[in-house]
């Protein structure tokens, strides 16, 4: 309004002005030229001084920079506006003045007022930060997204990998960018096999920017998945499995196979406690084992389950032979009655076997070592009821009644556990942490190929030395790989993810929560059924 009355005085006083065109467009980068004409109608020469105004002033160039003029005529003066390429130059219509100002008469200034408009532009540039990430369950990187144009940018942001072999969470996966600003993308990637043994391996991925009708922009990175266990450990532990297959092939020409497990405690410990509420775990002191011969004749297989939930077992021999038998179904789950032998229905009989004198679940009879036989599904049965009752448990509707399935098993690990979670917090050292390590990888597996039913196996076969006091108990560290089990495990089961062992995660380990829950498991290995424990 003020440039106006100026405009207005100094057409009355000596000058008249003309913008042509009076409005204008330029590209960013680029260059557009306005003339200004001037007459001036007073009665005395006078020289004209020209000054740019408005948020654009800085982009616009007069030339001539002053201009005289003879009373009754008139001359002109070039405007050149030249926005730079840059999100400093926005998009749209800019108004503009430029001040005439006389020499002799300053205070007659003239402004007249013009219209710019400038085109719009995009371009983005974006980077990933780190361009590799390493890990063994996820990788975390970020993409760092610059809008360098001068429009507001929108965009859509996704992740791909040549097969398929992770999977992405972005957030957020579309993004509205201000000239001249950046946004970060948060992405989490997940491979969808887990590699247990062995090296290091390059995972090549890309985040692409997708703007509507553009072709999306990738940007390549790296995701370097570590194995669980190292190659050395595996290696060891091959040699040491096939020392100890070698032993009890030796073991079993000599020995048969039904065995009492039914121990006599000296001093009996409540592991498990059920159903009285839970106590602090006391790791069980050790036993002189009372573990008598049985007859040679294997006890009847039979024991009818429920055949509900979970997808059917391989049939074992339920004629009650069972010292012939060499190896087990490999799959699916759950074991249902008469199936084995195997090591897992192994370690559930140590399980039920070693529970508190008092526990009216305790398995005490004579058993078929790692067969679904009569006693083991009795002792199963109540231990499911039981658990299940105590901890608003899943393990009947996920596996069945008298089955022994992903869900059951977790709760049978876990029954060595009471609801004190001090004793695997990291930097603890101690035997419990082994336990920690054994039920989370159980519950966190749905597909036993060959290196998952390995691990598993092993750490099976510590659990069992660990309850028939066969050798003396180990102290292991709760380092940051078994935070990264049980922050994989809580995820995959919907609790929140901390990475510690919190009574949340208690409670579900206790209950029998475990991935994919109502999924029977798929089996793959071709040596599912691993030999038993000398000894047990």
């Amino acid at each position: 309004m003020f440039w106006r009355c100026l405009k207005s005085y100094g057409r009355l006083v000596s000058l008249w002005t003309d913008l042509e065109p009076a409005s204008t467009t330029v590209d960013p980068g680029g260059t557009a030229t306005v003339r200004l004409r001037l007459r001036n109608t007073g009665d005395v020469v006078d020289e004209y001084r020209f000054m740019p105004v408005g948020d654009i002033a800085p982009y616009v160039t007069v030339s001539p920079s002053t201009l005289r003029i003879y009373p009754g005529t008139t001359d002109s003066v070039e405007l050149t506006f030249a926005p730079p390429r840059t999100p400093d130059a926005a998009a749209g219509p800019h108004p503009y003045a430029i001040q005439v100002i006389p020499t002799e008469q300053p205070e007659a200034t003239t402004v007249p007022e013009g219209n710019l408009t400038i085109t719009p532009f995009t371009e983005i540039r974006a980077e990933l930060v780190p361009h590799t990430v390493k890990g063994r369950f996820r990788g975390r990187p970020k993409l760092a997204i610059d809008n360098i144009g001068n429009t507001k940018l929108t965009a859509s942001v996704n992740g791909s990998d040549n097969g398929d072999q992770l999977s992405y969470d972005i957030r957020p996966s579309n993004v509205q960018i201000e000239p001249g600003r950046a946004a970060f993308v948060k992405a989490t990637l997940k491979p969808r096999q887990i590699t247990w043994f062995g090296g290091k391996e390059n995972r090549p991925f890309s985040l692409a920017v997708q703007r509507s009708g553009h072709e999306p922009m990738a940007v390549p990175g790296t995701y370097v998945q570590k194995g669980v266990l190292p190659r050395w450990p595996a290696a060891f532990l091959s040699l040491l499995l096939a020392l100890l297959i070698t032993f009890v092939v030796l073991w079993l020409a000599f020995k048969p196979q039904v065995r009492s497990l039914a121990t006599e405690q000296m001093a009996p410990v409540d592991v498990t406690a059920l159903p009285s509420p839970p106590m602090p775990v006391t790791l069980p002191s050790p036993t002189a084992s009372s573990a008598a011969s049985a007859p040679p004749a294997a006890q009847s297989g039979g024991g009818g389950g429920s055949k509900s939930g979970g997808g059917g077992g391989g049939g074992g021999d339920k004629s009650g032979g069972g010292g012939d038998k060499s190896d087990g179904p490999h799959g699916p789950l759950p074991w249902r009655p008469g199936d084995g032998p195997n090591m897992y229905i192994q370690f559930a009989q140590v399980r039920l076997s070693t529970l508190s004198g008092s526990d009216p679940c305790k398995l005490t009879e004579h058993v078929t070592l790692g067969m679904m036989d009569g006693p083991t599904v009795t002792a199963l049965k109540c231990f499911q009821k039981a658990n299940d009752k105590r901890y608003d448990g899943l393990t009947v509707d996920t596996d069945g009644l008298g089955n022994l399935g992903r869900s059951t098993m977790t709760a049978l690990k876990f029954a060595h556990f009471g609801s004190d979670t001090s004793v695997v917090q990291p930097g603890q050292k101690n035997p419990d942490v082994l336990w920690m390590t054994s039920a989370v990888l159980w519950a966190d597996t749905e597909v036993f190929d060959d290196g998952a039913s390995y691990g598993n196996g092993l750490y099976n076969r510590a659990d069992n030395i660990y309850l028939l006091n066969t050798q003396p108990h180990t102290d292991f560290e709760a380092n940051q790989q078994l935070s990264d089990l049980i922050g994989h495990y809580q995820r995959d089961v919907g609790l929140t993810v901390t990475g510690k062992a919190n009574d949340e995660t208690f409670a579900a380990l206790h209950a029998g929560r475990v991935k994919n829950q109502y999924a029977p498991g798929k089996v793959t290995s071709k040596n599912f059924a691993l030999p038993p424990v000398p000894g047990g």
